[in-house]
């Protein structure tokens, strides 16, 4: 029986997957398989993969026909998983020897439905800690109860699907998936909806995996359109957390986040090609105005002047064009 399914979807990452794959080998086991998901790569990442396919013990090979994105990358993965229970790592990442064991023993032991770790970010030669943003460790607790509060960062603040290891319940149940076609900002819906909807979590520490950041390739570092599925992303956010039993509760906390963010990108707008920065605008505008509007107002008014300024300008002139109009 398949304990360990660790999912990972490559695209165009030739000059790191070698490094993503030794750190596999290094943590093989017989129960253990690694599924890595080609969308569709052009850079000879597949040729690498064919071969490791057939080095490394465990690993199972699925090509996508159409390139489609992490989002359903990671789903394709979650179709083809035996195992009981579920990791992700992207294919320019890598982890420590032996992570995947100690993490399989950590949610087992715990018997939870997903745990989540700390991990590490290296940029050139820089490599720091990042921990999940909640103290308590090694204790079962409901994964609504620590959503808020709504002014502090929270486990949803920490949206890494690597970080962590999941139940095949979860799976089974759909919790899992991610919204096909997602370009960026995938990990959002899809860690507050098993925060919202999952029965049981831990954070268990376990800083094993190593993230990547600063890559040529990676959307965070590239201004062009696809950054702009931030929106969809978090417009799917508030549309779950809407009809949430405790929806009056746990809103203000996913419009915070969400204002949070469109500030960050109109703060950095410099960096989008020009016709991407203007639909930035406008994409902002409109969903400023889909949002609750009195809990759009209250966090205005405790975002910061500088946020707040941002957002509360990208509305007015999308309000003074409409009368223009």
């Amino acid at each position: 029986m398949v304990k360990l399914s660790v999912i990972v979807p490559f695209y165009n990452v030739r000059a790191y997957a070698p490094d993503t794959l030794r750190s596999l080998r290094a943590n093989a086991r017989d129960d253990f398989e690694f599924i890595f998901v080609d969308d569709c790569s052009t850079d000879g990442t597949l040729e690498i993969l064919r071969r490791a396919e057939r080095e490394i013990p465990g690993a199972v090979l699925v090509e996508h026909e159409k390139n489609g994105g992490l989002a359903t990358a990671r789903n394709t993965g979650i179709d083809a998983a035996r195992g009981e229970y579920l990791t992700f790592l992207d294919g320019d990442d890598w982890v420590v020897p032996g992570h995947y064991e100690r993490l399989l023993a950590a949610i087992s032991g715990l018997g939870c439905d997903f745990v989540r770790t700390d991990h590490v970010q290296f940029t050139d030669r820089v490599r720091t800690v990042h921990r999940v943003p909640h103290g308590l460790r090694d204790t079962v607790l409901r994964p609504r109860d620590v959503i808020l509060p709504s002014d502090r960062s929270t486990p949803v603040d920490y949206a890494y699907a690597w970080a962590g290891a999941y139940h095949r319940r979860l799976a089974d149940s759909g919790l899992l998936r991610f919204r096909d076609g997602l370009r960026t900002a995938e990990d959002r819906p899809w860690i507050w909806r098993l925060h919202r909807e999952a029965e049981s979590f831990a954070v268990v520490g376990l800083p094993g995996v190593f993230y990547r950041r600063g890559v040529a390739s990676s959307l965070t570092q590239i201004g062009d359109v696809r950054q702009l599925d931030f929106i969809r992303a978090f417009d799917q956010v508030l549309e779950e957390t809407s009809r949430d039993p405790e929806a009056d509760r746990l809103l203000p906390k996913a419009v915070r986040t969400y204002c949070a963010v469109m500030a960050h990108h109109l703060e950095s707008i410099e960096r989008f090609e020009p016709a991407v920065a203007r639909k930035l605008r406008s994409m902002s505008a409109a969903s400023l105005r889909r949002m609750p509007q009195e809990v759009l107002a209250e966090t205005l008014n405790s975002l910061g002047d500088r946020r707040a300024g941002q957002l509360r300008r990208v509305r007015r002139r999308s309000v003074s064009r409409e009368v223009a109009a």
